[in-house]
Order: structure tokens, then C-alpha cells, then sequence
């Protein structure tokens, strides 16, 4: 069984900075490709960052510019650097790892991200 645990949320204020952390145990974090999703009370869930196992990247576009997705293979850890933040930006934000072929798709537990003044 494959766990993912986040960590890094907070409360920050517009224009600060926060950086997720994304856990993995087991062994198949480095064939996974590795996203970050969002996702408000009363709305679907949100595709916000995508790094493949190769290191290819890919963005929302709301984000591009002010967030960084990048992952540490040998450390099981995919991160979310998150920089000029915006009160938009408030949710809760999940890592999930995915591949497939075979296929799978683990979810962390989600972690708190409020941005207000």
C-alpha cells in the first residue's frame, strides 16, 4: 500500500511564499508521474502543477510564473514551491501519484492553504 502524506500549509498573506511537501512511501515514486491538485468547498478538484517522472513540468495557467513543481527521486518527495500568492490560491491542496501502465493513482490526505490578510 502506497501513502502519500503532504505537509507545508499554513496561512500566509497575499504576496508570500509556502512550500509543499508530498511524502511517498513504497517503491514506485520515481516511475510516477506526480501532481498537484486544489480544490474549495462546493467545487471540483483542480489540476494546478504536473511533473513526469522525466522531470517534464506543466502548468495551470492561473499559476505559471508563481508556482514550481519539482521532485526529489531519491528522497520520494514531490514539492510545491508556491511564491506571490493570492487569496484565490486559498484551498486545500493534494499530491497524487500516478501511472498508467500499470495502472494506479494514490492520493494524500490533503493539506490547508489560506491566504488572507
Amino acid at each position: 500500500q502506497v501513502q502519500l502524506v503532504e505537509s507545508g500549509g499554513g496561512l500566509v498573506q497575499p504576496g508570500g511564499s509556502l512550500r509543499l511537501s508530498c511524502v511517498a512511501s513504497g517503491s514506485i515514486f520515481s516511475i510516477s508521474t506526480m501532481r498537484w491538485y486544489r480544490q474549495v468547498p462546493g467545487k471540483q478538484r483542480e489540476l494546478v502543477a504536473t511533473i513526469l517522472s522525466g522531470g517534464t513540468t506543466n502548468y495551470e495557467d492561473s499559476v505559471k510564473g508563481r508556482f514550481t513543481i519539482s521532485r526529489d527521486n531519491a528522497k520520494n518527495t514531490a514539492y510545491l514551491q508556491m511564491n506571490s500568492l493570492k487569496p484565490e490560491d486559498t484551498a486545500v491542496y493534494y499530491c497524487n501519484a500516478r501511472r498508467q501502465n500499470p495502472y494506479y493513482s494514490y492520493w494524500g490526505q490533503g493539506t490547508q492553504v489560506t491566504v488572507s490578510s
